[in-house]
């Protein structure tokens, strides 16, 4: 972008008009298979085909996911030493911190951890940090706290990977450390008892892409095993009953939904139904979403955002607490006191994102800046995670926010498909004070005389990985769909495709020659109408596109369109409804 001394006028931003891919390829005669083997309707069959799962073997095991499929996680190299030194500091009775970081992956293993050595007679002093006072990862509050305990070993959970210094000096302070995490690893392993994360190179786990909470599962199934190898363990923990937490993770730190992670969202978004855990009740409650049929978009849009939104604006404590109290009665308190904090920060959102938008309409070039750093005096840094995903969504760039204070600043970095944002940091390394993260998000904190340098880097870095059509967001339809076959049915077998995000979207329909009728605006940017092609109608609704396409620009011909499917109950009875995704003039 130009640089920040220099502006021109405010140009109104809009997202680039997407790609559409050609239809996934399908063989007919995989799909005749599947549907004789399965007994499944055709579009569901494409819709595996599609997605490569072309073996009547491989699509029942998508289909019926088992925990039965997740490996042995005895394959995570450091696993069993972790568990080994773990079960020994229980049975020794010595005390525990069990270190987490501030937002949902890190305060969900914080617990599912505490919960499953506590169930063991562990002494475990559960801590996570405070955004503003103590930053991101292990460092040297972690360390103040587990001195001020007395603890002789630290389990770092969703962090840890990069603390070479904090652990260096808890080693020489006589405390060990045990570092399970999933971010990317840097040149070097931190000098501890045990590293587990699968994204050491030499790491044999074959699903690289487990969350922090998933990392700190399958550790704590090897603390099981030690633990119940000796009669003398105090008590038992059933861990399925933490893989509510592991889901609420899962879904919320935006990890690909696929292998190991899609069967821990799928048993864990069924155990959420029917959660031992008062605090988790109590957040269902205030979010509004019922346990019984509660859905990966609904943990990812309504819940985590509270617990969030203590680390951002709050205390990540109070988030941690609700996850690990037994009182119902604190459980309410605090589940409202976080839903208090999410309507500050949704407030905080909006002014920094005007700020951002204002900022980058003066400057942005989208000819020539391919990664784009922003920057704020009085931005808080804890919501500028979000508005940075906020600015992706309006530019397709990857994006820098930037909260600065003083002499240095504190960012967060959302990136789009095909943008690996670690990396990309690590070739402007020598402008940044520190950073970590991985391919999707990052954090990073920039000296104030390095801002400008950092941002030319950044910018350089993306242009030489990143090329014309990465800088459309690209729509790839699963199989083609006509009205009439748009029925309750469909959309019931289509549920066994989730749970759904990144990495395994909902099904993507396309719809040729239809008809709009009754096109018109609903909310302030919305798009509704009614889908015609024959005989069948449809009922569709497209969420911000009343701004791409007008309705008074609707009012002919017919048009291909992409569409996801949903049932909507309304008032007792259920129907189908259509999420219009895009849509633009029939070729045919």
């Amino acid at each position: 972008m130009s640089p920040a001394g220099q502006s021109r006028a405010v140009a109104p931003l809009r997202a680039p008009d997407p790609r559409w891919a050609p239809l996934r390829p399908t063989d007919p005669a995989l799909v005749d298979q599947l549907v004789g083997a399965l007994k499944l309707p055709r579009s569901l069959c494409s819709i595996l085909v599609a997605r490569g799962l072309e073996d009547v073997d491989a699509a029942k095991r998508f289909l019926r996911p088992r925990l039965g499929h997740l490996t042995d996680p005895a394959a995570l190299a450091d696993g069993s030493i972790a568990a080994g030194r773990i079960s020994r500091a229980i049975r020794g009775g010595e005390t525990i911190l069990v270190h987490g970081d501030y937002d949902v992956d890190g305060i969900s293993a914080a617990a599912l951890l505490t919960r499953c050595l506590r169930g063991y007679g562990g002494e475990v002093v559960p801590f996570v940090p405070h955004r503003l006072r103590d930053g991101y990862d292990f460092s040297g509050a972690g360390l103040d706290a587990a001195r001020q305990v007395g603890a002789t070993l630290i389990v770092t959970v969703d962090c840890g990977t990069v603390a070479h210094q904090a652990v260096a000096e808890a080693t020489q302070a006589g405390i060990d450390v045990v570092v399970t995490d999933h971010h990317t690893v840097g040149d070097r392993l931190p000098d501890a008892v045990a590293v587990v994360n699968p994204q050491r190179a030499d790491c044999s786990y074959p699903d690289k892409n487990l969350c922090g909470a998933g990392v700190a599962y399958r550790v704590a199934e090897l603390v099981a095993r030690e633990m119940e190898k000796t009669s003398s363990a105090a008590g038992r923990t059933d861990l399925s009953e933490l893989l509510d937490l592991v889901a609420l993770a899962t879904i919320a730190d935006l990890v690909p939904l696929v292998g190991e992670n899609r069967v821990l969202a799928h048993y864990g978004l069924r155990r959420m139904a029917a959660s031992r855990w008062p605090g988790l009740r109590a957040l269902l409650r205030v979010s509004d979403v019922a346990p019984a049929s509660v859905t990966s978009g609904q943990v990812g849009f309504r819940v985590a955002p509270r617990i969030n939104a203590a680390g951002r604006v709050g205390e990540s404590a109070d988030a941690l607490r609700l996850l690990l109290t037994e009182s119902e009665e604190e459980a309410g308190v605090l589940a409202q006191r976080l839903d208090a904090l999410n309507a500050e920060r949704r407030d905080e959102d909006r002014r920094t994102l005007d700020e951002a938008l204002e900022d980058l309409g003066r400057r942005f070039d989208p000819d020539t800046d391919y990664g784009v750093v922003l920057s704020g005096a009085d931005w808080h840094p804890g919501v500028i995670g979000i508005v940075a995903s906020r600015v992706v969504e309006r530019i397709h760039r990857p994006v820098v926010m930037i909260a600065m204070d003083g002499a240095m600043g504190r960012g967060s970095a959302r990136s789009i498909p095909g943008f690996h944002l670690y990396d990309a940091l690590a070739e402007c390394s020598e402008h940044l004070e520190r950073f970590g993260g991985h391919r999707q998000a990052a954090g990073m904190d920039v000296p104030s005389d390095r801002l400008e340098a950092f941002e030319v880097a950044f910018n350089e870095v993306a242009r030489t990985r990143l090329e014309g059509e990465d800088l459309r967001p690209t729509l790839t339809p699963d199989a083609d769909l006509v009205v009439t076959d748009a029925d309750l049915d469909l959309v019931h077998w289509l549920s066994y495709l989730g749970p759904h995000g990144i990495g395994n979207p909902g099904p993507l329909f396309r719809i040729a020659g239809v008809e709009l009728e009754g096109v018109r605006v609903v909310g302030e940017r919305h798009l509704k109408a009614t889908l015609r092609q024959g005989t069948g109608r449809l009922n569709a609704i497209g969420f911000g596109l009343a701004e791409r396409h007008p309705p008074e620009t609707l009012t002919t011909g017919r048009y291909d369109i992409l569409v996801r499917l949903e049932r909507n109950d309304w008032r007792g009875r259920a129907s189908v409804q259509a999420k219009l995704v895009d849509l633009r003039l029939s070729s045919s």
